[in-house]
């Protein structure tokens, strides 16, 4: 029985299209296939409490969460105004904003490859054979891609976000450390203004006493040996207000240095004023794995070597390529441009490899043992990170304790002094006790004053340990 043309026609055209349907129904299944294992953060050792606080507050993650103005609790505006350029004009932070941007770059180039490339070409040629000269015009569109059966591309995509991700927490990471830096060094200048105060009133009062030890001498009531002692004690203190002018010297330029500035064209005022150590609340909270920058850049780089694993796997699988091109050829440029000179052609390609010699198992190796080295660094990095805020929790407790014996010590010193001067004014003792508690209460002046700054110091370090404030979110 004959087939009637129509019908024929029309299931050869149902038949076609379904044949088509299919086949992009199967690319689309083995599109979605994504080998290599997903990723799952890994347990790290924490402890239920910090030893050297007590109290634990548990609370939700917030890595992303702004760490806020932190140092606006040492109450000090000229360290708000210089903390504020470090995010300006700093080039190391300008380095690592720098390098997040690579990373930016990176995520868009992976993520380019889940798509076609189109290319365009044109050409002419004129050439001249026995039969005569003839011309050959064309001009085309050609087209590639590379399905992505088995999420070769779709992990290092994966790879790649992670790696910015890890990249915008080393910029914080960077940020937080040149702010608490410069908070450190800052503090450093003040405390030695404060010592430049103290070392200039104790010139005053020694300069007062080998006034008066030199007047009794010329009235022939004490020895050349108490002029000495006067003027030894007096020499002593000039030299270390000299050595104390060229330490701050230094630590100013490391200022200029930190906001971007170089140092000939920065002056930090002299100022003394009285300091705010902000207290250690007594529930430190339990964000600080969420919190700190660098706990996080080590955890996006565990994601980042998962999906490695993913990537080396997926070149046990053969690769399915789709080409095709259309265009204009011709051997007149008139006719170029019209339905007889148009071209086309659809291709596709699989390839794969048959035999590496081991390659391809070494490069999973590797991708594992590179996963392993980073989990291992990343639970090292949370270890330290506990360490440093138990260092500095008990650092900051126990020089608070220090700072109210030292305070006692300075207050004796300061009144065995008058004392002693009451007694060498009324010839009971020689200059040489005036000697011996001056220079005694110098000590313990200069204690306090140093013991405040490691304080301040140590105050910074933990606010910097836990991740840029120890407020709970």
């Amino acid at each position: 029985m004959a087939t009637n043309p129509t019908i024929r026609a029309r299931y050869q055209s149902v038949l076609r299209n379904h044949v088509r349907s299919s086949a992009f129904a199967v690319l689309f299944i083995l599109s979605g296939c994504v080998v290599g294992p997903n990723y799952e953060k890994p347990e790290a050792v924490t402890p239920p409490a910090y030893k050297e606080t007590g109290d634990w507050v548990v609370a939700k993650p917030a890595d992303t969460v702004p760490k806020g103005q932190w140092w606006l609790a040492f109450d000090d505006p000229v360290l708000n105004e210089l903390i504020e350029q470090v995010s300006v004009s700093n080039q190391t932070l300008a380095g690592a904003e720098a390098r997040y941007r690579q990373s930016q770059a990176a995520v868009l180039g992976a993520r380019s490859a889940l798509f076609p490339t189109l290319g365009a070409s044109g050409g002419a040629a004129r050439s001249r054979t026995a039969a005569g000269t003839s011309s050959r015009y064309d001009i085309g569109l050609d087209a590639r891609w590379e399905v992505d059966l088995w999420g070769r591309v779709r992990r290092l995509v994966e790879a790649a976000r992670a790696g910015e991700e890890a990249s915008a927490a080393d910029l914080a990471a960077v940020r937080l450390s040149l702010q608490a830096q410069l908070a450190i060094v800052y503090f450093q200048v003040r405390v030695a203004d404060a010592g430049r105060v103290l070392l200039e009133a104790t010139l005053k009062a020694f300069q007062s006493s080998f006034d008066v030890t030199s007047n009794r001498y010329r009235a022939g009531v004490v020895g050349k040996v108490d002029v000495v002692q006067a003027e030894t004690q007096l020499k002593s203190v000039e030299a270390q207000l000299i050595d104390l002018r060229a330490t701050r010297a230094q630590l100013e330029h490391a200022v200029a240095v930190l906001i971007g500035r170089p140092p000939a064209l920065f002056t930090l005022e002299p100022w003394a004023r009285p300091f705010h150590i902000p207290g250690v609340p007594p529930g430190v909270p339990s964000t600080l794995l969420e919190r700190r920058p660098d706990i996080a850049a080590a955890e996006r780089r565990m994601a980042a070597a998962n999906a490695q694993i993913g990537v080396a796997q997926a070149a046990y699988y053969p690769s399915l390529s789709l080409t095709g091109g259309a265009g204009f050829a011709s051997d007149s440029l008139s006719t170029l441009i019209s339905s007889p000179s148009r071209v086309w052609a659809l291709g596709l390609g699989l390839a794969g490899t048959i035999l590496d010699f081991g390659a391809r198992s070494a490069d999973v190796d590797q991708a594992r043992a590179t996963y392993d080295e980073a989990v291992a660094n990343y639970r090292q990095t949370v270890l330290e990170a506990f360490q440093e805020v138990e260092d500095n929790l008990a650092v900051v407790r126990w020089l608070g304790e220090e700072a109210r014996v030292q305070d006692d010590a300075t207050r004796l010193a300061r009144e065995s002094v008058t004392l002693t001067l009451n007694q060498y004014k009324a010839g009971t003792v020689g200059t040489l006790n005036v000697v011996i508690v001056q220079a005694a209460q110098l000590n313990e002046e200069r204690s306090t004053v140093t013991l405040l700054g490691r304080r301040l110091a140590a105050t910074v370090a933990l606010i910097r340990a836990l991740g840029g404030t120890w407020e709970g979110q």
